[in-house]
């Protein structure tokens, strides 16, 4: 392991987290309050899932603790990276709070988001270079490859975390465990520039979590402003996993996938965003038309509530980590963790949706032992859960 981890470097993820934590919960209530004043909510309609218009501005309070966290401890290390990430972030941020406010054209949001992710490969070096080894393949020899792949991974990954983001506390859930399993593998890599971002956006999202999933009158939601910046994040470390010069590398050598990865990962969003813009081109509608067919409203029509909606689709999540780690712990090769990771994505998304609205419409007994389930989860407005939402409500 880097010796920065040795040293009174290691307890530097420690001070932006603490920053970011605070800085939210600070910033948070007050711009509940100006969104209100000015109206910047998202108002319900037959797709949404909120019965009263609830703020859109908790994108801006996440950058806020983000941007604070790094911003105290970038002196105290090489931070050269960290500008043009914190430009792309910013970009994505105003992109996206416009969306929010003015409902920009997808085609516009897209050349956005496009721009972007080109200034971070051109203008900071960032590319998916490199397979470590999967289908013995090594470092990939032209440049325009690589970056042409790069802005669509990206882009890719970006528009899936945005469109996660349909229950109280799924979008942010999920963005806090993919930031821990992140930050987990570059902090033993010795990566401390993306340790620290990984570990700066979890200390911002956890108050804003807790806000968006019991609060009442204090609930906001992360908006497409939070989506997209959280998108671009969730790029940026897939991204520097796949660079020629990761130093995760050290992981390939040792036979671990680091593709396979990425991928169990993102697996949900991924493919349950695959699942829903394939459905929508059969039907011969736009892709980008919204419905009311993702992974998340299965749950909901199921009886499950948000909360225990977020629980269930993050643990699908973490149970294909789970087992490519397990793949990786017996030996299997990159190739084999790949397979499975695919395949086990493809069950969790297409094959439980499709499984589920086949026995839906038989209305049989494994069915009904789902709506059961539903009901069991809907503990959200009672005990404790009530007196926390009446703290969060207070502060």
């Amino acid at each position: 392991m880097s010796q920065i981890f040795l040293t009174y470097k290691g307890f530097l993820p420690l001070i932006p987290f603490v920053v970011a934590f605070l800085s939210v919960c600070w910033i948070h209530p007050r711009l509940v309050k100006l969104a209100y004043l000015k109206g910047i909510v998202d108002n319900p309609d037959f797709r949404k899932l909120q019965r009263s218009p609830v703020p859109v501005l908790g994108g801006c309070a996440v950058f806020f603790g983000i941007s604070l966290g790094l911003g105290i401890v970038s002196p105290f290390f090489d931070s050269s990276q960290l500008p043009i990430i914190m430009a792309a972030m910013t970009l994505m941020l105003y992109i996206g709070t416009m969306d929010d406010i003015l409902n920009l054209s997808p085609g516009f949001r897209f050349f956005v988001e496009v721009l972007c992710l080109v200034l971070l490969v051109v203008a900071g070096g960032f590319s998916i270079s490199h397979f470590h080894g999967l289908w013995g393949i090594g470092a990939i020899p032209c440049w325009w490859c690589s970056a042409l792949l790069t802005v669509f991974a990206a882009v890719g990954i970006i528009n899936a975390i945005n469109l996660i983001d349909g229950v109280n506390g799924l979008s942010s859930g999920y963005c806090i465990m993919a930031c821990l399993i992140f930050g987990t593998f570059f902090f033993f890599a010795g990566d401390l520039v993306m340790v620290l971002l990984a570990i700066v956006c979890v200390g911002a999202l956890i108050p804003f979590f807790f806000h968006n999933v019991f609060g009442k009158s204090s609930r906001m939601f992360i908006g497409d402003g939070g989506t997209l910046v959280m998108g671009l994040v969730m790029s940026i470390f897939v991204i520097h996993t796949l660079d020629a010069r990761s130093l995760g590398a050290v992981f390939a050598a040792r036979g671990f996938g680091l593709i396979p990865f990425t991928l169990a990962v993102l697996s949900v969003p991924v493919f349950d965003t695959l699942r829903v813009m394939s459905a929508r081109v059969r039907r011969h509608v736009s892709p980008f038309h919204p419905d009311k067919t993702h992974l998340h409203h299965l749950f909901i029509d199921l009886g499950f509530s948000h909360i225990g909606t977020t629980f269930c689709i993050l643990s699908l999540n973490a149970a294909v980590v789970v087992c490519l780690w397990a793949l990786y712990a017996v030996g299997a090769s990159v190739e084999v963790q790949l397979y499975a990771v695919v395949a086990l994505s493809f069950l969790v998304t297409f094959g439980l949706y499709y499984f589920v609205r086949w026995n839906e419409r038989r209305r049989n007994r494994f069915y009904r032992f789902l709506l059961r389930l539903g009901r069991v989860s809907q503990f959200e407005r009672r005990g404790v859960f009530l007196w926390f939402q009446h703290l969060l409500d207070r502060i």
